[in-house]
């Protein structure tokens, strides 16, 4: 960032607090009078983008790459931004960012996350163990290893991966959801039961992991608290999300069985590979 910047300071501390609509207005005022400015374009991105607004989001991270920024920060945190919408152009930028800026962990966490959802993982775990060096307490790069792990199919270093990022950041209910996955995937029920049901409480707005809840504690006859996942569910549910809920109670109401086949021969697999290719 540079130096003595009001409008961004204001800006990242809004962010910082959840702010993102304040901080979106306060970065397209700003940009009325400076729109080639690339780090306004891309803390706009990014305000954009908490508030689920893609195609602009999208837009700004374009805008900025084409100003051709030398931060390596920037070109990294853009990059990224771009590689959610599938952008070709994320690559060379993140290439750019690791290339410029070595030694920072959170430029070399991007491009190895970017690099492990393409399947190119062998380099996505050079550049991914640079960033632990780095930064070895940072539960991003753990987290984004254990992401590497799982796509691989190495369920077992996936588990100890994602269980490492959750220790040092145990707030973080997302990764909870792919730890729990992770315990489905070994077999070990109870464990996915309690991870899915903590995750799910924290994720209210959620539906499919109050799903995954309930069926991971209807495999294991925890009644009532599938009772209570399902009503969450139905709560944060929208369109089709009601079809999937309707489907899970009836498998929860079928006992242990029906559950657990639902949610690990159909459900699990299908969510975890989704949120895997998903940004932590």
């Amino acid at each position: 960032m540079p130096e003595a910047d009001p409008v961004l300071e204001e800006a990242l501390a809004l962010g910082d607090e959840g702010r993102w609509e304040e901080m979106a207005m306060l970065l397209a005022d700003a940009l009325e009078s400076d729109p080639d400015d690339a780090y306004l374009l891309c803390w706009a991105g990014v305000a954009e983008h908490e508030l689920g607004n893609e195609t602009q989001a999208y837009e700004l991270f374009k805008r900025c790459i084409a100003r051709q920024p030398t931060d390596p920060n920037l070109l990294a945190l853009a990059g990224s931004g771009l590689a959610a919408s599938d952008d070709p152009d994320a690559e060379s930028a993140l290439r750019t960012a690791a290339l410029m800026g070595p030694d920072l962990p959170s430029v070399r966490i991007q491009y190895g996350a970017y690099l492990s959802r393409s399947g190119l993982f062998e380099e996505a775990l050079k550049q991914l163990t640079a960033g632990i060096a780095l930064a070895p307490d940072d539960p991003v790069a753990y987290g984004e290893l254990g992401v590497l792990h799982a796509l691989k199919g190495d369920i077992e270093r996936a588990t100890e991966s994602l269980e490492t990022a959750l220790d040092l950041a145990p707030d973080d209910s997302w990764t909870r959801v792919l730890v729990g996955l992770c315990y489905c995937e070994r077999g070990e029920m109870e464990e996915a039961a309690e991870a899915l049901l903590q995750a799910a409480r924290e994720r209210t707005d959620d539906a499919e992991a109050q799903v995954l809840a309930a069926l991971a504690a209807g495999a294991v006859g925890w009644e009532a608290a599938a009772e209570e996942a399902l009503a969450r569910a139905a709560y944060a549910a929208e369109g089709a999300d009601r079809a999937l809920i309707d489907e899970a109670g009836n498998a929860v109401a079928g006992g242990t069985e029906p559950a657990r086949a639902l949610l690990c021969d159909d459900l699990a697999p299908s969510a975890f590979h989704d949120r895997l290719t998903q940004p932590l």
